[in-house]
């Protein structure tokens, strides 16, 4: 396989983890291109891209590392963007860069430690800190779309031990719509193949017309929405999940209080 080829089957990925280590799309992909660019004009670096998803993850965190301190205002003039921005001001970026290498990127801590160039007992430190701020977290209402009940089960009780309430699951569109017309969400958590054919995707944008709440897709089929050709969400967690992976998912959405997958 090419480097080209090699580097284009991983881009979904690293997008996706600059998207929730950043708050934005549009930060996310531009320190994505950054690190493409930074390739192109270092041989060695080029070369060392050769080696997989590792060297490609650590040449992209180091072009985040260098460039972390010079952003000093969001993207866009979005309140979330501004929220996300000062909340990224209030936290380590290196907890966050090891929770989600080793969890939303399901990275060994070795390999995380590869990365960050560090040690692995360093990683496992930041993780447990970054989990430690995770329990901080204020609680909120979560609305569940999911049309398998064993996966519905799964993520309530995962919800409902991190200190959320449950304020409603839906199997369907017509189900969401139900729920949202009763209690609006504080955080919603969806799959986007629902039972009877409609569609999370069309679910979450009623849910998004009436009020602006965080969003976590949760889905055996995320090449339909790593696609580029729309704005893509900002949390994104593939079936089968670990359940370390959803909490840190929720930590982030919350984290940033975004509402729409930002861009």
């Amino acid at each position: 396989m090419s480097l080209g080829d090699q580097i284009a089957r991983n881009l979904p990925y690293l997008r996706r983890y600059a998207r929730a280590l950043t708050g934005s799309q549009a930060t996310g992909d531009a320190f994505v291109r950054a690190t493409l660019e930074a390739a192109l004009a270092d041989e060695s670096l080029k070369a060392s891209l050769e080696g997989g998803r590792v060297p490609l993850y650590r040449a992209f965190n180091k072009v985040w590392a260098s460039a972390y301190m010079d952003v000093s205002e969001p993207d866009s003039g979005e309140s979330h963007e501004g929220a996300a921005h000062d909340r990224l001001k209030s936290i380590t970026p290196l907890n966050r860069q090891a929770l989600l290498l080793t969890t939303l990127e399901d990275f060994s801590v070795e390999q995380a430690a590869d990365i960050m160039e560090m040690e692995p007992e360093e990683i496992e430190r930041l993780v447990q800190e970054a989990v430690g701020e995770i329990d901080k977290e204020s609680a909120t209402s979560v609305l569940i779309i999911e049309d398998e009940p064993l996966i519905s089960l799964q993520l309530e009780d995962l919800v409902t031990s991190l200190g959320h309430e449950v304020c409603g699951t839906a199997a369907t569109r017509t189900q969401a719509q139900e729920v949202v017309a009763d209690k609006t969400p504080g955080l919603v958590l969806a799959d986007i193949q629902l039972a009877d054919g409609s569609s999370g995707l069309d679910a979450v944008d009623d849910i998004l017309a009436i009020s602006s709440v965080p969003v976590i897709f949760i889905t055996a089929y995320p090449e339909r929405l790593l696609t580029g050709d729309r704005p893509e969400p900002t949390y994104l967690v593939t079936k089968p999940f670990q359940e370390q992976t959803v909490r840190a998912a929720i930590s982030q959405a919350l984290f940033f209080g975004s509402s729409r997958p930002l861009g």
